[in-house]
């Protein structure tokens, strides 16, 4: 998690799957943004759904999740290859009910991780998402999660911006402003837009 005015973001707690923030910017209701990498191991997955309930009980402020989820909720998530497991579909959407959690839509390509590509064996599945609570879409309510397309590596950047902005999705002019970046390495998108975070707030990696 990158910010540049130490006096805008303030961790409230940190781990290897996750980094939970205070976000106070000058014109904005504060908020929560918790940067989330899902267990890989699905045997484990039930840490990562424990792990998000435990984080909803902390705080009680509008509260958006960004990152590699490793789950998906339902089988339109997963294009190619065998069935997606119904029980991890059942046990991530039980989770976003018990904390007042949203799936937000993701604008652009449907899938943002893929393995095998242009093969018989090409599967594609949205892993990476953005999960809000009630109270932060509705303070956000012109937010939007674009997929960017843009990176070199298995997974797809994703972008959520929480405002309003002119000229989105124009990802060749670059005018993302106010907003968090979450990909699975960053500087392979930042050497494509070297100007990507030049007026961001914070950015999530």
């Amino acid at each position: 998690m990158l910010w540049k005015n130490k006096e805008e973001v303030t961790i409230q707690s940190y781990g290897i799957n996750h980094i939970d923030a205070k976000v106070d910017i000058q014109g904005w209701p504060s908020f929560r943004l918790t940067g989330i990498y899902g267990e890989p191991n699905r045997a484990k997955m039930r840490e990562t759904w424990d792990l998000i309930r435990f984080l909803y009980t902390q705080n009680q402020l509008p509260w958006v999740l960004v990152g590699d989820m490793k789950n998906v909720l339902g089988q339109s998530d997963k294009r190619g290859g065998p069935m997606y497991p119904s029980w991890l579909i059942r046990g991530f959407q039980e989770v976003l009910d018990d904390c007042d959690l949203h799936d937000m839509e993701l604008q652009g390509y449907p899938f943002t991780w893929e393995r095998y590509p242009g093969t018989n064996k090409w599967v594609e599945i949205r892993l990476d998402r953005a999960i809000a609570t009630s109270s932060w879409m509705h303070l956000f309510k012109d937010a939007r999660l674009i997929n960017l397309e843009v990176s070199t590596s298995d997974h797809s950047p994703i972008l959520l911006v929480p405002m309003a902005i002119d000229g989105l999705p124009r990802v060749r002019k670059q005018k993302f402003e106010n907003a968090w970046l979450s990909m699975s390495s960053p500087h392979r998108v930042l050497s494509r837009f070297p100007n990507l975070l030049s007026r961001a707030k914070v950015a999530v990696a």
